[in-house]
């Protein structure tokens, strides 16, 4: 780990409602990147803020959404982030094989459409650095206007917090082994 963490005893006022507010949220603590974003508690809090938006509050539920939180995490081969998003993928029920198949670099089997379109979207958004307009254009028929800002958003904030965690070397937890090679 590169930089330190701080514990709570540590924070100055700043810091330290900003972490409170991160615990009273709907994840109940803080999200990991977050805590090196305390270095910066003005931007800790706006992003912890957007992440929490974009965690629960998009129109897809977890199962597509956590589709592109993984491409995102295996474009940036987060480890942490794929390691935290995995588990949360499978428990917002996604099919094993589609994670498997994401983690490998292979275009996943997909039973629903609007998964396939996520899928989509997310890797030409970091492998094409845009959309063209037949993709767009499918895009907001299936999933609209606000489904389309929303993966935007997905991939967005989460090549932030896969930097963070890059950058700073963040480890798995003990006895974690990384899948992504």
């Amino acid at each position: 780990m590169r930089l330190k963490l701080l514990s709570p005893g540590e924070m100055n006022e700043s810091q330290r409602q900003t972490y409170d507010e991160s615990i009273a949220g709907k994840r109940g603590k803080p999200p990991a990147p977050m805590m090196a974003w305390l270095h910066s508690p003005d931007m800790a809090r706006h992003a912890t803020r957007l992440g929490e938006v974009l965690r629960y509050d998009t129109i897809f539920p977890a199962k597509l959404s956590e589709i592109a939180i993984l491409v995102t995490a295996r474009h940036w081969t987060a480890h942490y982030e794929w390691y935290a998003h995995k588990r949360l993928a499978l428990a917002g029920g996604m099919d094993p094989k589609i994670i498997d198949a994401i983690r490998d670099r292979r275009t996943p089997a997909f039973d629903d459409p609007k998964g396939k379109m996520i899928y989509d979207l997310a890797k030409s958004l970091h492998e094409g650095h845009g959309v063209e307009k037949g993709l767009y254009d499918e895009a907001v028929k299936l999933l609209s206007e606000r489904g389309v800002v929303e993966v935007i958003g997905l991939c967005g904030y989460y090549t932030m917090v896969s930097m963070t965690l890059n950058t700073f070397e963040f480890e798995l937890p003990e006895g974690e082994l990384p899948e992504l090679s």
